[in-house]
């Protein structure tokens, strides 16, 4: 394959257009590397691509149009490039869409140039309008970065006009910057806080793992409390030491605030963050010192996978159990599979540290082909929660209640000493269902068929899955009968109405993710709890996610039986995950934590795996069940959802490709389906699905795509194939 191709020669670009090909050019004038980003001609437009190799030749050479024009940015490094072919051919995601993914920043084309940046200044209004304020509350929450004026209006809210007069005060500086300066250098000679000897020893690995140059993957497995940050920050240290990059992953936007502050004081100044949180500008200078080496770490959300880093020498995936590692829309990848096929591409090393372990992570450490390090205590004075059941059968509860009298009665002893509490439910909104009493009428989505989630809140109705909203209606849709629409289960939001009447007295903080505007005013409300700012927290899942509210010490789970129901695969390992995760909230600091678990069902194997702790028990008991059934981590399986606004169409396809399985049951695998997808219809297209089980080591993706190469798709017909599927729906 030739790597210089000079002027006029012809030369192969893959672009990130949908076409899913590599397209002919000559060379531009000076010539061009492979690796290149260049610009070219398509059609009438100018696009992004990537010089990918030779021409595919087949064409009247007289006719090629040639490359506009080189960037200048770092070019696509091989193992880049190794890694994006690789990771299409596993997930069957066309070229073009990886290369989508490489490339998500905005402006590369645009050369170094100075621009006008503001930042907060020194002076104060002369007087305050909202308008105002609301530029100052920007400034002062993105703790320091800058923002072009097109940015910081539209973050605010507010026109142009209104900073302009705020420069003109001295109250917002206005500055000449040069684009995309590198970040401030990482010290990693700086001392890292006091281990404990567990950590110390698990440090040591994780520094001599890093220091032998080669590629490797480790489980880090802590109790929740047990300091695995500052295990793998010493591992960055390391890998920094080197002079090489770091890459953490952490699966919630809401933990970067709280992990940027212990970064800042372990090394001297703050990384590189790569998330939706960020703006453009920030995006764009992160993408590009990525790869001109100027910055040292970053820290992101998954698609930083994806950053083209020069010399990558370690990435962490925080919480790697965590589902939001799963990409499932797009290109359907796992970010935690992800980082470990990366890896080994940049010989780097991998830490996958959690407290609850995915079951394949857990597997491949019992196989031998991860390392594995336990810390099995808590840091410092912190011991682990209590966890007890509160038998539901046995509590007198009105129908239109939630917190049983035990619960109340362990919410108010903690209210009585100034202690903080958390009472956890799995699911936004007001409640779940909207239902006619004059008619039994469900309120559903015009779109989906899925009943929509009132959010009394916002006073809307809300389609969890298309994210279509309607004010809460006084009749009823079907029967046209009016004040007979009732709200029927919890949500948090119900569940803070409870505990207003039940407990007046109390400071209530509610966190959920549909409730703040931003990650900023997130991270605002986060912080604020931490300092005790509120008596009792109702949360969802999101207060799972690593968060260390120091007075925090009773944890009340309102239903642990929810994620029970269905027939989901992960059913069992999700809800095990999630209790452990949500009651290890509790007793982070001296004073001791209970959790207690609200159940109609105390007898069931995951609630008592729950409240014994026997988690080692559990993960073999839930691997010997998979593995008598062959299915992940011990089988592979495929989810293939088509979908079209013809119910028919997608039907007679699903049928057709059931009954032309040669190429899968060559290999061994098997099909099941056409069913209606659980969600039969999402913004108003019709989804079947179809699922593949195979044995573990068989070629399944080329059978796939053999299999669904002999169909021709209708133009409104969808067909998706996800590999390793961790939601059914």
């Amino acid at each position: 394959m030739t790597d210089f191709f000079s002027e006029g020669m012809p030369v192969g670009v893959l672009t990130a257009q949908p076409l899913d090909r590599v397209l002919d050019y000559t060379a531009p004038e000076g010539g061009c590397w492979r690796g290149a980003f260049v610009e070219v001609p398509l059609g009438p437009r100018k696009v992004l691509g990537v010089v990918w190799g030779d021409a595919q030749g087949g064409y009247d050479r007289a006719k090629l149009r040639a490359i506009n024009r080189v960037l200048d940015v770092a070019p696509m490094r091989d193992e880049m490039r190794d890694f994006l072919i690789r990771a299409a051919d596993y997930t069957i995601t066309p070229m073009s869409a990886m290369l989508r993914l490489a490339t998500r920043a905005p402006g590369l084309g645009d050369g170094v140039s100075m621009r006008k940046v503001y930042r907060l200044g020194q002076g104060a209004p002369d007087r305050q309008t909202d308008a105002r304020k609301r530029v100052l509350e920007v400034l002062e929450s993105y703790g320091g970065l800058s923002f072009t004026l097109g940015e910081l209006a539209e973050q605010a809210g507010v026109s142009a006009s209104v900073v302009k007069g705020l420069v003109k005060q001295g109250v917002v500086s206005e500055e000449d910057a040069p684009r995309d300066l590198p970040y401030p250098r990482l010290d990693p000679a700086m001392p890292g806080k006091p281990l404990t000897e567990d950590q110390a020893a698990a440090a040591a690995q994780l520094r001599a793992d890093m220091a032998s140059g080669a590629f490797g993957a480790t489980l880090l497995k802590g109790v929740t409390g047990s300091g695995k940050t500052e295990v793998y920050l010493e591992a960055v240290a390391e890998c920094l030491a080197q002079g090489r990059q770091a890459l953490v992953l952490l699966p919630e936007i809401a933990l970067t605030a709280e992990f940027l502050t212990r970064v800042e004081a372990r090394f001297g100044a703050k990384p590189a963050e790569w998330h939706s949180g960020v703006t453009m500008t920030e995006r764009r200078r992160c993408w590009r010192m990525v790869g001109q080496g100027g910055a040292q770490l970053v820290v992101g959300a998954r698609s930083a996978l994806f950053l083209p880093f020069q010399d990558l020498g370690l990435i962490v995936v925080d919480e790697e159990h965590d589902t939001s590692y799963k990409q499932e829309d797009g290109a359907l990848y796992n970010a935690r599979d992800m980082a470990v096929l990366r890896a080994s591409f940049a010989s780097a090393q991998v830490v996958l540290a959690s407290a609850t372990p995915s079951l394949e992570s857990w597997a491949n450490a019992e196989a031998g082909k991860y390392k594995r390090l336990d810390l099995t205590a808590r840091f410092g004075a912190a011991v682990l929660p209590e966890m007890r059941a509160i038998d539901m059968r046995a509590e007198d509860l009105p129908g239109s209640r939630w917190i049983s009298p035990s619960l109340q009665a362990a919410v108010r002893a903690r209210i009585a000493v100034g202690e903080q509490s958390l009472l956890f439910l799995n699911r936004r909104g007001y409640a779940p269902v909207t239902i006619c009493r004059a008619c039994g009428h469900q309120v559903g989505c015009d779109h989906c068929d899925a009943r929509m989630v009132e959010h009394r809140f916002q006073k809307r109705l809300v389609c969890h899955q298309c994210g279509e909203t309607k004010p809460i209606p006084e009749a009823c849709p079907s029967c046209k009968v009016e004040g007979k629409l009732a709200p029927v289960g919890p949500g948090v939001e119900r569940l803070a109405e409870e505990v207003a009447e039940v407990f007046p007295e109390a400071r209530l903080a509610v966190l959920s993710s549909d409730l703040f505007g931003s990650a900023r005013a997130l991270k605002e409300q986060i912080e604020l709890i931490a300092q005790g700012g509120a008596d009792i927290i109702i949360g969802t899942q999101l207060v799972a996610k690593g968060h260390n509210f120091p007075h925090l010490t009773l944890v009340g789970v309102i239903d642990a039986d929810l994620g029970l129901q269905g027939s989901d695969l992960r059913a069992a390992e999700r809800t095990f995950q999630l209790m452990r995760q949500v009651a290890g909230r509790a007793g982070r600091a001296e004073k001791p934590g209970l959790a207690l678990l609200q159940t109609f069902q105390p007898e069931h194997p995951v609630i008592r795996a729950i409240l014994s702790g026997d988690e080692e028990g559990f993960w073999r008991a839930e691997a010997d069940e998979r593995r008598v059934a062959g299915v992940p981590p011990y089988g592979r399986m495929a989810g293939i959802v088509l979908s079209s606004p013809d119910l028919q169409a997608v039907f007679d396809l699903g049928t057709e490709m059931a009954r032309r399985d040669g190429p899968l049951r060559r290999v061994g695998a098997q099909v099941f389906g056409p069913a209606p997808a659980p969600i039969a219809r999402i913004r108003g297209r019709h989804r079947v699905r179809l699922l593949v089980k195979a044995d573990k080591g068989v070629p399944l993706q080329a059978a796939l795509r053999d299999w669904a190469g002999q169909f021709r798709l209708p133009a409104n017909l969808r067909l998706q194939i996800d590999i390793d599927p961790q939601s059914f729906y």
